[in-house]
């Protein structure tokens, strides 16, 4: 079993309703065409990847490395895949503080519908709850936790604590079909800085401190884990180039902005679609079609839709919702046996992939977040703090919000 460990900024506050409503919209759109097209088992296997989790909350238009995408993004997909639940065979339930407590009750009534064992899904449910905030003491305190449920009974969780004192918070992943026990390597990924020596009686090496999950409070290990750092997203708000994977990120803005494949139109069967969409659209398909290799970089993400705090650029609210159509008819389409467009949203990131074997990395990575934010007025620019304005309006001065 793999574990990683990283370590995620503390960010307060709320996402502005103009936001949420479109991470909702494209989120449960994602979550509907990896569905379609891999399977439920698939979507959670993704789910419980914090790779692909953080680059998802970045082609969302989130915060690429702060706490807040775990909240933000569960908060999405909640509200827009419960509506299909019926169709998708896929469960959301629990969340942030208060919602995180009705997770049993919201599994007993998806259970009276589906026929699952609802005792069961809420014991697996509590007891992974358990473990991250009791078995494994590493100064976190929990205040997240999402269950994510197919009709077929396998489960993923996704949970987070924090640590107040360091402004930091730790996001624990867990997939069903990976565990063999829950006292033992349960999880698949650990995210959290090495901070030194934890307590983790889940660590194979403990099993002799472990004498029942009810006493693990009590209990002091014989052994104690190094935690390995796999992932560690940085306190600095703006994206840098060390950030970013610059071969994969050239090749996407070249296929979308320097027309390097002929006869794009026939290829992509996306008429109507302008170069700025198809760089957001090309992110957002690897986030679909993508191997897990490819999310190494989740700050590469942010490339489709900005970030609501202005970081790599704003968020482009007409290109947000002109991906959001596009995906939605291919999704639509593809029900009725159309998979043309589907098909085509699948192709960008195929022909992407093969445009960086030949791409060489540049040194304008600050240029075009510079042109980005330039035009981010054309595109109906917007971050928490307003709208995006032409540069040179206001006593003759660059304004980027209003």
């Amino acid at each position: 079993m793999k574990s990683g460990h990283a370590d995620l900024p503390l960010h307060y506050g709320k996402v502005p309703v103009w936001l949420a409503q479109r991470m909702s919209s494209l989120g449960g759109a994602i979550v509907e065409a990896v569905v379609m097209e891999y399977g439920r088992d698939a979507l959670l296997r993704r789910m419980s990847d914090p790779f692909w989790f953080q680059s998802l909350g970045c082609v969302l238009g989130m915060d690429w490395h702060s706490s807040g995408i775990t909240t933000s993004v569960m908060g999405a997909l909640k509200s827009a895949v419960n509506k299909k639940s019926a169709e998708l065979g896929i469960y959301i339930c629990g969340g942030r503080g208060k919602y995180s407590r009705q997770t049993p009750s919201e599994l007993l009534a998806i259970a009276e519908k589906t026929g699952l064992d609802g005792n069961l899904l809420v014991h697996n449910s509590r007891l992974s709850a358990k473990v991250d905030n009791t078995a494994i003491q590493d100064g976190f305190q929990l205040y997240l936790h999402s269950f994510v449920l197919s009709v077929e009974g396998n489960w993923a969780v996704i949970q987070q604590g924090m640590n107040p004192y360091e402004r930091m918070a730790r996001r624990y992943h867990w997939h069903s079909p990976d565990i063999k026990s829950f006292i033992e390597e349960p999880h698949t990924f650990i995210y959290g800085q090495n901070r030194g020596r934890i307590l983790n009686l889940t660590d194979k090496a403990a099993a002799p401190t472990r004498s029942g999950i009810l006493e693990l409070t009590h209990e002091n290990p014989d052994k104690i884990m190094r935690e390995v750092t796999k992932l560690v997203m940085p306190d600095h708000h703006d994206v840098r180039a060390e950030d970013v994977n610059l071969k994969r990120l050239g090749a996407v803005l070249a296929l979308a902005h320097d027309n390097p494949v002929e006869n794009m139109e026939s290829l992509l069967l996306l008429e109507g679609v302008g170069p700025r969409t198809i760089q957001s659209l090309t992110l957002v398909s690897e986030i679909i079609h993508g191997t897990p290799s490819r999310f190494s970089d989740p700050a590469r993400f942010s490339f489709a839709h900005g970030g609501k705090d202005g970081h790599p650029f704003p968020v482009p609210i007409t290109v947000y919702d002109e991906s959001i159509l596009t995906l939605d008819k291919a999704i639509q389409l593809a029900k009725l046996g159309e998979n043309d467009k589907s098909d085509a949203l699948k192709n960008l990131s195929k022909v992407s992939q093969q445009l960086e074997k030949d791409f060489l990395p540049n040194n304008r990575f600050n240029d075009i977040i510079d042109e980005e934010r330039a035009n981010s007025w054309k595109y109906e620019g917007r971050t928490v703090k307003g709208k995006s304005k032409k540069p040179g309006t206001g006593n003759g001065q660059l304004e980027l919000f209003s």
